[in-house]
């Protein structure tokens, strides 16, 4: 079942009024289509940095002996929807294209694949983990991820399973005292359970351990062997506590090849912060999106009303400056009679609201293949370089609440741009500027001068050092009998 989707604009379409209908689309970023005049032809969908100069393109007359698809004749209508950001043109084309032709067609289309996971057996009686890109009902709860590659989870992976004693094989046991073993129980890597080596109660122990390693990205074997590290240094015991170390070294390791993000699929939760769509009615506002439980929720638009950011910051690159500020409406107090001030005037109840909008929207039911495009679209945007990747996301506390004053510095630095350097600011203030100068003695005569800005001076390279004795009053041959 596709998702409901509808384009925000829709134009109608004729090769005599074709220079009309272009200049009434605007040229900005956004996601399209164009429709033939029977319901059975298929839309030409797709997005554009600039959709006018692409439509124009498609709809404009034909060139003769040209290649080029021309769809002038065949378009009655144009439907269209301006975005703000790449991520969020994406999100569009996918939601436009799964209700036109379905989820398969629009999983072809926009090239998606399931991010890869690594699933805990928990309800086996003798748990493993292994790394797969398939996602079921019942083992939703047991996969962490996504990661960015199926190198990147079998990486992580094999180094968490070298802390631990977790079967690695993939047959499914049937344990008896006769059983050959594998390499990993001679290499005293497994606890063998295939050969009754250990109790049942010893290999779910040793679970129940992965397990919490997983949950809490590493920190519950990091405190344990932190603890044992510092009693065993404070009681003079250096060897062990070197031994410790080496293996906390270890641990840390291991949990650094996984990144923030990679947790069970339900607890997948996440606020991205966006550019917002450049209309006029949206020019201090930033565009919100939600992830919970994988799924993708959005866009809501967040008012930057009241949060100011300060554009300059010291040489020092001090945060305390270069943070926006939190300017909170103050009551209006006439005659003893204090006014309330409106929700909207508060910028974190705004943000608040919009975060409580965005979860309503979000559906309850999970649909599999809902979820794996989603996870696809959210993973090939947050494994992208830094500099590469438009926005910023926010993750909850511990308590499952947000970081509301965070998510609105976000906002604003999506709407006003990253803080700029003082000595920037001052060179770009200082051009055109002029100076009036006084002369001295008369007051009454002054002269405007332009002030020159200089540009920073390179440093001058090092040259090589010579021993020359300078002598008063010496001639330049004198000089040069002394260079010598």
């Amino acid at each position: 079942m596709a998702t409901p989707f509808q384009f925000e604009h829709a134009v109608e379409f004729a090769p005599d009024r074709a220079l009309e209908v272009l200049r009434a689309i605007p040229a900005l970023p956004g996601v399209f289509a164009l429709r033939g005049a029977r319901d059975t032809d298929e839309p030409y969908l797709t997005r554009a940095a600039d959709i006018r100069r692409r439509i124009t393109r498609l709809l404009a007359p034909p060139e003769s002996q040209s290649k080029r698809l021309n769809l002038r004749d065949k378009v009655v209508r144009i439907d269209y929807c301006i975005t703000g950001s790449e991520f969020e043109s994406t999100l569009v084309l996918y939601h436009a294209a799964a209700a036109e032709f379905g989820y398969a067609e629009a999983r072809r289309r926009l090239k998606l694949h399931t991010p890869y996971f690594l699933r805990l057996t928990m309800e086996n009686q003798h748990p493993r983990v292994y790394s797969t890109n398939r996602l079921s009902k019942r083992g939703l709860a047991q996969m962490y991820g996504p990661f960015p590659s199926r190198m990147a989870a079998e990486r992580y992976c094999d180094a968490v399973l070298d802390l631990f004693k977790l079967r690695r094989c993939y047959e499914d046991l049937a344990p008896y005292p006769e059983h050959p073993g594998c390499v990993y129980q001679e290499m005293k890597k497994c606890l063998a359970p295939c050969n009754q080596a250990c109790t049942p109660e010893e290999y779910a122990a040793e679970a129940a351990a992965i397990k919490a390693f997983f949950d809490t990205c590493g920190a519950s074997m990091l405190t344990a062997i932190g603890e044992e590290r510092d009693k065993a240094s404070a009681e003079m015991e250096f060897e062990t506590a070197a031994t410790l170390h080496t293996q906390y070294q270890k641990v840390k390791s291991a949990a650094s090849l996984a990144d923030e993000i990679v947790r069970p699929v339900p607890n997948l939760r996440a606020i991205i912060v966006q550019p917002s769509a450049q209309i006029e009615t949206a020019v201090s506002e930033a565009a919100v999106f939600l992830l919970e439980g994988g799924c993708l929720a959005g866009p809501e638009r967040l008012s930057t009303l009241g949060v100011r950011a300060v554009k300059e910051q010291t040489s020092v690159g001090s945060s305390l400056f270069a943070q926006p500020l939190m300017l909170q409406a103050v009551p209006l107090v006439e005659e003893g009679v204090v006014t309330p001030v409106p929700a909207t005037y508060n910028p974190e109840e705004r943000a608040e609201g919009v975060i409580n909008r965005l979860t309503e929207k979000q559906s309850e039911s999970t649909d599999i293949a809902l979820l794996s495009d989603h996870l696809s679209l959210f993973r090939r945007w947050y494994y992208r370089p830094e500099k590469q990747r438009s926005g910023e996301i926010f993750f909850p506390y511990p308590d499952r609440n947000w970081p509301v004053r965070r998510i609105l510095r976000g906002a604003a630095r999506m709407v006003l741009g990253e803080p700029t350097a003082i000595a920037e600011t001052k060179r770009e203030a200082a051009k055109g500027a002029k100076v009036r100068i006084l002369h001295e003695g008369r007051p009454d005569v002054e002269r405007i001068v332009p002030v020159i800005v200089k540009a920073p001076r390179d440093p001058e390279p090092p040259q090589a050092f010579t021993s020359r004795r300078s002598t008063p009053n010496a001639t330049p041959d004198e000089e040069q009998k002394a260079t010598h």
